[in-house]
């Protein structure tokens, strides 16, 4: 299988995180490339007035057929503010927890 993962990224390569985003992904040992690929193939999950990018096991697995490996990064998940700024990053396989908002409530 083709990996995404072992891209070098610099501090710079991800624009837009936060000091909090930066200090959350080195306590949870987060790489920058695992937050790429969620930006790029993870699930986007508007609730709570932000976006959650989300990889996955069905990420994992219709990827997988394209030839591209995220296991090693399922069950991250980024956080963004509405002005797509990276709010948070961690790890959890639980999704259930993410309430979606419905379209016609969500604000622009």
């Amino acid at each position: 299988m083709k990996t995404i993962l072992n891209i070098n990224h610099s501090s710079q390569a991800i624009p837009h995180l936060t000091n909090h985003a930066v200090i959350r992904m080195q306590q949870r040992s987060v790489s920058h490339n695992a937050v790429d690929a969620a930006l790029t193939y993870g699930r986007r999950i508007h609730a709570k007035g932000t976006t959650f990018c989300v990889v996955g096991r069905k990420e994992v697995q219709r990827f997988a057929k394209a030839g591209i490996d995220l296991s090693a990064i399922e069950g991250v998940q980024v956080l963004l503010g509405s002005d797509g700024m990276v709010i948070t990053v961690y790890r959890s396989h639980d999704l259930h927890s993410i309430k979606a908002t419905p379209r016609a409530h969500r604000r622009h």
